[in-house]
């Protein structure tokens, strides 16, 4: 398997995928962007610009496709009823699939159309579990977990800004995965170096259900915060009751860790105000951006669902609680 050049294959080119396709592009890796409209369109004319608060570059040539568009090349290839066609050549060997947790499973045919028996998939979404979801539905494919650290948004199309610098993609097998560790293994490794390679600190993690938790203890707080109170990162970057309430929330959600048997084994707290207190204070959630341009959210399964295992685990989650309970009454959904 070194000696293969790996395909990937980017499923959602905003601000995380944009953020990941763009640097391996960079660093010469094959990569295939899955994207749609305005922002497609500039990408297919201009290419794909990152900034990066330490600097910029951009992909001159990309190879973006709509979903429907990159199954007709996989038609004008061979057609999948010849497996031994060039249209194995084409597809991906990873795909990174990279949208928002409301649209994961509108991607579930097309993942399936494009994979080989041996494509790993790996989700990078917000939402705790998304994995174990997805691998029901593809029962055929190696479903792994991931999570990224990144603060990343379309800021126009064809254009990715980066408010940090920080950029880690994290990627493991789950527990019920033991069996395929040496059959996989190898693969797994080689995407991480070439994570790595790009300039993307790439963990392939031993522990995946500890560390997209250990995410989602980031993520979902920073989200709740900044719909409660209506502020951007900087309000919880200041000391008092905005910090207060974001360091409540993650204690809630380490103590729903624990009960679920994934504890962090630390005190996450601190860990946490320290990625926030490293981004750029005018700095939005994408859970914010989407409410207010009223698009569909990912409230439910960021903030909402952690109500729901508080109940399900026995663990009092108050802060979320009165948190939901606002939200809600403002018709948030």
């Amino acid at each position: 398997m070194r000696d293969k050049k790996l395909k990937y294959m980017i499923i959602g080119t905003g601000g995380t995928g944009g953020a990941i396709g763009s640097h391996m592009a960079r660093a010469g890796h094959d990569v295939t962007f899955i994207a749609r409209g305005r922002h497609l369109e500039a990408m297919k004319e201009n290419g794909l610009k990152v900034r990066r608060p330490d600097g910029e570059f951009r992909i001159e040539k990309v190879s973006a496709y709509t979903s429907d568009g990159f199954l007709k090349r996989m038609s004008d290839h061979g057609g999948n009823e010849k497996p031994n066609s060039s249209v194995r050549d084409i597809r991906p060997d990873v795909i990174f699939v990279c949208v928002k947790g409301y649209s994961a499973d509108d991607m579930l045919d097309f993942i399936k159309a494009v994979s080989k028996p041996d494509t790993i998939v790996i989700p990078i979404l917000n939402i705790f579990g998304t994995g174990s979801s997805m691998q029901k539905s593809l029962p055929d494919i190696t479903v792994t977990d991931g999570c990224i650290y990144v603060a990343s948004e379309i800021a126009e199309p064809g254009y990715i800004r980066m408010n940090g610098t920080i950029l880690r993609v994290v990627f493991g097998l789950r527990k019920d995965q033991e069996d395929l560790h040496q059959k996989l293994d190898p693969l797994l490794e080689q995407i991480r170096d070439d994570l790595c390679d790009s300039g993307i600190e790439g963990i392939l993690s031993d522990n995946i259900e500890r560390d997209a938790m250990r995410k989602f203890s980031y993520v979902s707080p920073q989200g709740a915060c900044g719909l409660y109170y209506g502020v951007p990162v900087g309000g919880v970057q200041q000391p008092g009751e905005i910090r207060e309430c974001f360091a409540e929330l993650v204690r809630e959600i380490s103590a729903l860790a624990d009960a679920m048997g994934i504890g962090f084994g630390e005190d996450i707290v601190p860990v946490n105000l320290e990625i926030t207190d490293g981004l750029l204070p005018e700095m939005t959630t994408s859970l914010q951006r989407d409410v207010a341009s009223g698009k569909a959210s990912e409230i439910d399964g960021l903030i909402y669902e952690v109500v729901r295992l508080g109940k399900k685990y026995g663990v009092d989650v108050p802060m979320y609680e009165k948190i939901s309970i606002e939200l809600r009454a403002r018709g948030l959904e």
